[in-house]
């Protein structure tokens, strides 16, 4: 069976769940600042340009998402939040940092069934220290060919990947949940993409999704991937 060099996997909410996470603490967020919060002022827009205005000092992840919480909570309650609520704010950030992982169903058995024929590597962002615990408590290390966390997904990053680990980025398919970071630019350097959205995507996250093609798939979940993977290379004669 001819393969592609590598199939590419994001981990977060393509892998794992994590934006539900996010999404219940946001929601914990706005319950408790409503008190604080003048009449007329949209907290999650609040929280939203927060976060959008921090991503170039704090980057991705948990910690950059609970220190922007909390700067967002001092904004909006014009420095009247209570001492309370921003401990229980850190207290939210740690149980999203200890939170242990749970993997989407069909993971193991999918990604067991493609790295018999495929060399797999994992690309995710965010905070290395707790990227880092998620891969390793994930049980599925063993499965990945190369690790890389990144700071950012984009054109640049994932040429100097490829170009790191010796692979023409058009004999690469990535799958993850994101069209902006995972799709975008791995259409636009040559390769495959296979976009499987997640119940949840961040706000900074969203993108116009390009049309479906030979290069390009949307699957409902993780399962249909090896048949799709299949389909391309019978297709193709090569992959």
């Amino acid at each position: 069976m001819a393969t592609f060099d590598c199939l590419a996997f994001d981990a977060d909410d393509t892998l794992w769940h994590s934006e539900d996470g996010f999404h219940a603490t946001e929601m914990a967020f706005y319950e408790l600042l409503a008190p604080f919060a003048p009449t007329g002022i949209d907290i999650k827009a609040a929280l939203t340009a927060t976060e959008r205005a921090n991503l170039h000092t704090y980057g991705y992840g948990v910690k950059a998402f609970g220190l922007s919480m909390v700067e967002a909570a001092i904004t909006i309650s014009q420095g009247q939040v209570s001492t309370d609520v921003l401990a229980q704010l850190v207290h939210l950030t740690r149980d999203l940092l200890l939170a242990p992982v749970r993997l989407l169903d069909g993971v193991p058995e999918v990604l067991q069934e493609l790295a018999q024929h495929h060399r797999l590597i994992l690309i995710t962002k965010g905070d290395l220290v707790h990227q880092t615990r998620k891969v390793t408590t994930s049980g599925l290390d063993h499965l990945f060919d190369h690790v890389e966390i990144v700071l950012e997904k984009d054109v640049a990053t994932y040429t100097k990947v490829f170009r790191d680990i010796s692979v023409q980025p058009e004999r690469v398919c990535m799958v993850g949940n994101s069209v902006k970071s995972d799709i975008l630019p791995i259409l636009e350097l040559g390769g495959h993409a296979v976009h499987i959205p997640y119940q949840f995507l961040w706000e900074l996250e969203k993108a116009e999704h390009p049309p479906v093609s030979q290069r390009f798939g949307e699957l409902k979940s993780i399962n249909e991937l090896p048949e799709w993977i299949h389909g391309i290379v019978s297709q193709t004669g090569k992959a």
